[in-house]
């Protein structure tokens, strides 16, 4: 009897056992259902995402837009007659390295010719001229030379 009721407890122990792996492996399909709203909330991350992305290109394809206007509104400027771009080049590149933003330490002379205020006006510029074009400084420092030769640029214009 011992021995029928050890083998009668391991089938009841298996058929349980069984029973049990049959009832976990029923939940798993339910698992995926619970993770259904974890996935739609990392769905609405990812999209978040991808919206704030289309929105700073969208930003930034608005700047460049607006920057083209203003470019396509600025006046094309030549040079002077007489003046050769390459003249012009060794001045700048001797009074700023070229860098039509620049301004000497004590805040006097500006741009790429580093012109002071009066000098500036006096060949039609207005404003500062670090924050004219370059183009526009060419042109007024092609102006300037026409007029005075090298004399304003006393160091860089020989």
């Amino acid at each position: 009897m011992s021995r029928s009721f050890v083998s009668i407890s391991c089938a009841l122990a298996l058929a349980l056992g069984l029973a049990t792996t049959t009832a976990a492996q029923a939940a798993t399909p339910d698992l995926p259902l619970v993770a259904k709203p974890a996935d739609r909330f990392e769905r609405s991350i990812q999209s978040h995402r991808v919206e704030r992305r289309y929105r700073a290109l969208t930003n930034e394809a608005k700047e460049y837009v607006a920057k083209a206007k203003r470019l396509a509104q600025q006046p094309a400027f030549g040079l002077a007659d007489g003046v050769s771009a390459a003249t012009l080049e060794a001045i700048a590149s001797c009074e700023s390295g070229g860098d039509p933003t620049a301004v000497d330490a004590s805040g006097t002379y500006h741009g790429k010719y580093q012109f002071d205020t009066s000098t500036w006006a006096s060949v039609g510029g207005s404003g500062s001229p670090a924050e004219a074009s370059e183009a526009e400084q060419d042109y007024r420092a092609s102006l300037l030379y026409a007029r005075a030769g090298s004399s304003p640029w006393p160091v860089c214009g020989q």
